[in-house]
């Protein structure tokens, strides 16, 4: 089990809400899948699971989520 940070929350087009997290041990970002549109017709999409992420930070799916600025106080 590792240490990971949160980046930020989107929500696909097909409506399922995902979380993108970096590990703090290997900086490798993971995309879950936190929440399953209603409407989603992608058996790929499942809660609490990962989808892969392209080299530019979009999904498998092509969708790039809205990262948060965050900032440590």
């Amino acid at each position: 089990m590792s240490v990971v940070k949160l980046l930020g929350f989107g929500t696909m087009p097909c409506g399922c809400v995902i979380g993108r997290y970096r590990d703090v041990a290997s900086t490798r970002e993971v995309v879950y899948v936190e929440e399953k549109g209603p409407q989603c017709a992608s058996a790929s999409h499942r809660q609490n699971h990962t989808i892969s992420a392209q080299r530019d930070g979009r999904t498998a799916d092509g969708y790039q989520p809205a990262v948060a600025a965050m900032r440590a106080s």
